[in-house]
């Protein structure tokens, strides 16, 4: 699987979200209507109340915002091959804008394929959503209008794993579970990211989180290759 592409053409992606406020009371009045329209069925299967809800606004582009974009690419260094990985962090303008011009490069950009997990559900079209919210214009890689899609260059590595089952959805986590991927135990929860932003106000702590999730989602797709998991000096993670 996947042994058609070239690994030195995908760049690797994860990104984090928060909701817009730290709290449902900051929204003004008619955002407050309109995330209580959105939350009804939510709020009624897990018995919540608006503002406890709230908490859950991130994951919508709607009323979410994002907090940092981690990517990561192969490279050959002296005939080894070498992960780096790194992430975009700050105001949501900064971070997509950042983003947007790493994927414009008219010179030195080998990328022909975005890939993340659950990317095709998630992490492309928040990012493209975003991106026009903020008046960003959208990369031609997150452009899908008029495309066929075969010309889409998005990897979803639990796309890949449903093997046509669209029922079937497997968290990145549990992949690298029954693969042998090892992870690091010091992560934090995706649940308390909202918490470690507005909270303890600790980016850098997200950041590191969203790179390792990244270097996961890479150590996938060796797996689905066939190849050998990365290790030791293969993996540079720029955290600054």
């Amino acid at each position: 699987m996947l042994e058609h592409i070239n690994l030195e053409e995908l760049l690797f992606l994860d990104i984090e979200t928060v909701p817009q406020e730290s709290g449902f009371e900051k929204l003004d009045y008619e955002y407050q209507k309109l995330w209580e329209d959105k939350s009804r069925f939510t709020r009624e299967k897990n018995v919540l109340t608006v503002e406890e809800s709230y908490g859950q606004a991130g994951i919508y582009a709607e009323f979410g915002k994002i907090i940092c974009i981690g990517v990561g690419y192969f490279s050959q260094k002296m005939g080894d091959r070498v992960f780096r990985c790194t992430a975009f962090s700050g105001e949501e303008t900064t971070v997509l804008k950042e983003f947007a011009d790493l994927l414009n490069q008219r010179t030195g950009n080998p990328f022909r394929f975005l890939c993340a997990h659950n990317g095709k559900e998630f992490d492309f079209p928040y990012i493209g959503r975003r991106m026009l919210i903020n008046g960003i214009k959208l990369p031609a890689m997150l452009d899908l209008a008029g495309k066929k899609p075969w010309e889409v260059a998005h990897v979803d590595t639990m796309e890949l794993w449903k093997f046509g089952d669209y029922k079937h959805y497997t968290s990145l986590k549990l992949l690298a579970k029954i693969f042998g991927i090892p992870t690091p135990k010091d992560d934090i929860d995706g649940s308390q990211v909202r918490e470690v932003y507005y909270e303890e106000n600790n980016p850098g702590r997200i950041k590191v989180y969203c790179m390792k999730d990244v270097l996961t989602v890479a150590q996938l797709v060796l797996k689905y290759r066939g190849d050998n998991l990365l290790e030791g000096n293969e993996i540079v993670m720029l955290t600054e």
